[in-house]
């Protein structure tokens, strides 16, 4: 590698401090990156949108090699990921794959013939297909029961799609 030169390495973070660790990183003018993706996450009374990271417990610095070592001393990081015995680097175009994978994920709609599981509510765990996508809401139509219902979109996780 040449010296003096940035590339992007890995840190394995206390778990669940990816987001402290990120917004510490950017405190102290590091370049850092923290994929997240929406994931709905259920409770007992509602189901909410969440941002969870992709790869839990990592986080993506940007940096020299000399200086790679004092992102240690960061509380929340808790070790750098190596790999044959140098602290791993990963490509910018690698970096870009993952946030074109993310970008089109973000961008899938669900579509009619879609089937998905409802998250919670009277229904919870029953699955239906797509009839209509509207704004906020989608018809189901659940075959066990042969009824068409109006479920809240984020109420609802996709399971596969149908060819």
């Amino acid at each position: 590698m040449e010296e003096g030169k940035e590339h992007w390495y890995v840190l394995y973070t206390a778990p669940r401090a990816e987001k402290q660790v990120h917004e510490r990183m950017k405190i102290q003018g590091m370049e850092s990156w923290l994929p997240l993706h929406r994931s709905p996450r259920v409770w007992s009374d509602r189901v909410k949108m969440v941002d969870i990271p992709l790869f839990p417990s990592y986080l993506f610095v940007r940096t020299t090699e000399h200086q790679v070592h004092s992102l240690l001393r960061v509380y929340g990081v808790s070790r750098l990921l190596y790999y044959n015995g140098k602290p791993a680097t990963i490509r910018q175009k690698e970096i870009d794959a993952i946030e074109l994978f993310l970008q089109e994920a973000s961008e899938r709609r669900l579509l009619p013939g879609d089937e998905v599981e409802i998250l919670c509510g009277a229904m919870k765990n029953v699955s239906g297909k797509v009839k209509k996508v509207k704004k906020n809401y989608l018809l189901l139509y659940l075959e066990q029961l042969g009824a068409t219902v109006c479920v809240n979109l984020h109420e609802v996780a996709p399971l596969k799609r149908l060819k």
